[in-house]
């Protein structure tokens, strides 16, 4: 201990010069006279040259095993009831499986939007039926989507079939009164004769 302590300023500069903690630089015991010696970095260096100080490899502390548990887990081994520390609910909050599948919706929604697949109002009707949790998943989603702009295309088409019976229905009428303008002029006219 007499001796190494002796050293301490050596090994603080041997330290700066290999540049590691002090607890990585390893002074040879059968050295110790000729190092005691050195009192400037250049002196350390050259000891460091003759190798008399060596910088102590680093400590392995392996992965391995925590990589092969880790694979295994993934297969779902180790997941047992007897593995579990928390509740289910500690382990995968609810909340959070609520706002993965909430940003999952509305990320398709806007996607949908984006690609003109669905209009601002239909849009909008979705989100709230997605906030107010009414629809559970992508595929649920698509299907209410395809419904809907189905239901939209029929109600449009047949809008558009009453417009034109509404058309057709007015020029019947404009016709039948020109007809009966006609008729009763007609008739006036033969009348003076």
């Amino acid at each position: 201990g007499g001796i190494m302590t002796n050293l301490r300023v050596q090994k603080r500069l041997a330290a700066s010069v290999l540049k590691c903690g002090k607890r990585k630089v390893y002074l040879d015991p059968s050295e110790i006279q000729e190092i005691s010696m050195a009192h400037s970095r250049q002196n350390i260096r050259r000891m460091i040259k003759d190798r008399f100080i060596l910088r102590k490899p680093t400590v392995i502390h392996s992965r391995a095993r925590v990589n092969k548990r880790a694979e295994a887990k993934k297969l779902g081994r180790h997941t047992g009831p007897g593995k579990r520390k928390g509740t289910r609910e500690a382990r995968l909050p609810t909340k959070v499986i609520w706002m993965r599948r909430l940003r999952v919706l509305r990320r398709m929604l806007k996607r949908y939007r984006e690609q003109r697949k669905i209009d601002k109002h239909l849009y909008q009707a979705l989100y709230m039926q997605i906030k107010g949790n009414k629809h559970k998943s992508k595929k649920q989603l698509m299907e209410v989507i395809h419904h809907e702009k189905d239901e939209r295309r029929r109600a449009k088409a047949l809008a558009d079939q009453a417009e034109l019976a509404k058309a057709k229905a007015q020029r019947r009428r404009e016709k039948r009164a020109k007809k009966k303008d006609d008729d009763l002029a007609r008739a006036i006219a033969a009348s003076k004769q």
